[in-house]
C-alpha cells in the first residue's frame, strides 16, 4: 500500500508470483488428489487378497485410511513438485529460450519484453509439466516400495489389521515428512 491506496499488481508481476508460490492450480489438484487416491487404494487389493482380510467387515477402516492415505501422498506430490519446478526451470531456459526464439524470429513487431515474457511462460509451463509428472511417479514408487517393506518384512508377524494401519500410516507419513526435506543442492 503506498499513499493509502491498493496498487493492482501486472500481468507479470502475478505470473512471476504464481510460479514461486507453493500452491497448485485447480487441475493440478485434481490430478494429484485422483492419483493419490489411486495409488493410496492399491494396498486394498494387498490386504484383501494377500493378507485375507474381508473388504465387509473391513470398509470403514479401509475408507478411513485410504482418505488419510490420500491426503498424505497429495501433500507429498505439492512438496516435491514445489522444489523440483525451480531446478527444472534453471535447466530447460536455454532450450526454452532457443526454441521459442526460433519461432518468433520472423515476427518483426513483437518487442522484446513480448519475447522475454513467451520465454518465460513456456519455461514456466514445461517446468511445471515434468515437476508435475516426475513427482508422481517418485512418491507414487516410493510410497509403493514402503508399504510393500512394512507389510511383508516389518509387520509380517502382526494381525492383518494392525498391518494394515500402521503400514498405510507409517508409508504415508514417512511420504509427507520426506516431501518436506529440503534436498541436497
Amino acid at each position: 500500500m503506498a499513499g493509502g491506496k491498493l496498487q493492482k499488481l501486472t500481468k507479470e508481476e502475478e505470473l512471476l508470483l504464481q510460479d514461486f508460490s507453493r500452491n497448485v492450480s485447480t487441475k493440478s489438484s485434481a490430478l494429484f488428489y485422483g492419483n493419490a487416491f489411486i495409488v493410496s487404494a492399491i494396498p486394498l487389493w494387498l490386504f484383501w487378497r494377500v493378507h485375507q482380510m474381508d473388504p465387509y467387515q473391513s470398509a470403514i477402516l479401509f475408507v478411513i485410511m485410504t482418505m488419510i492415505s490420500t491426503w498424505l501422498v497429495a501433500f507429498a506430490y505439492k512438496n516435491v513438485k514445489f522444489v523440483l519446478k525451480h531446478k527444472i526451470a534453471q535447466k530447460r531456459e536455454d532450450a526454452v529460450t532457443r526454441e521459442v526464439m526460433k519461432k518468433v524470429a520472423d515476427d518483426k513487431k513483437m518487442s522484446k519484453k513480448e519475447k522475454d515474457e513467451r520465454i518465460l511462460w513456456k519455461k514456466n509451463e514445461v517446468a511445471d509439466y515434468e515437476a508435475t509428472t516426475f513427482s508422481i511417479f517418485y512418491n507414487n514408487s516410493l510410497y509403493l516400495v514402503l508399504i510393500i517393506l512394512a507389510s511383508f518384512y516389518l509387520l509380517r508377524t502382526f494381525n492383518p489389521t494392525v498391518n494394515y494401519i500402521v503400514s498405510v500410516l507409517a508409508a504415508g507419513g514417512l511420504l509427507a515428512l520426506f516431501s518436506t526435506s529440503t534436498p541436497a543442492k
